[in-house]
């Protein structure tokens, strides 16, 4: 995965929506972990915390979610689709 080349990037603010101990969203957090070393900001948020979350989140997280558009990523992605999601 080529993160690096992106670091001058202005990356987005994002949440991880998902629940504790969910094994698709600890992927999905792995997955992220190379683009917050690089700047991006990512908030775990529980969905089991806020009733409109898991309504509307409960079947498909993780989902992350990009603030400044509001545009979601639905799991599974890859590297690919990730950078897709962030450089749009």
């Amino acid at each position: 995965m080529m993160v690096s080349g992106w670091v001058n990037q202005a990356w987005p603010n994002c949440q991880l929506l998902g629940t504790v101990g969910c094994h698709l969203c600890e992927q999905a957090e792995a997955l992220l972990m190379p683009w917050v070393a690089y700047g991006l900001q990512v908030e775990c948020v529980d969905i089991t915390e806020i009733l409109a979350h898991y309504e509307r989140y409960e079947q498909r997280i993780p989902v992350l979610q990009r603030l400044d558009t509001g545009a979601e990523l639905d799991w599974p992605f890859d590297a690919r689709q990730l950078r897709m999601f962030l450089s749009d």
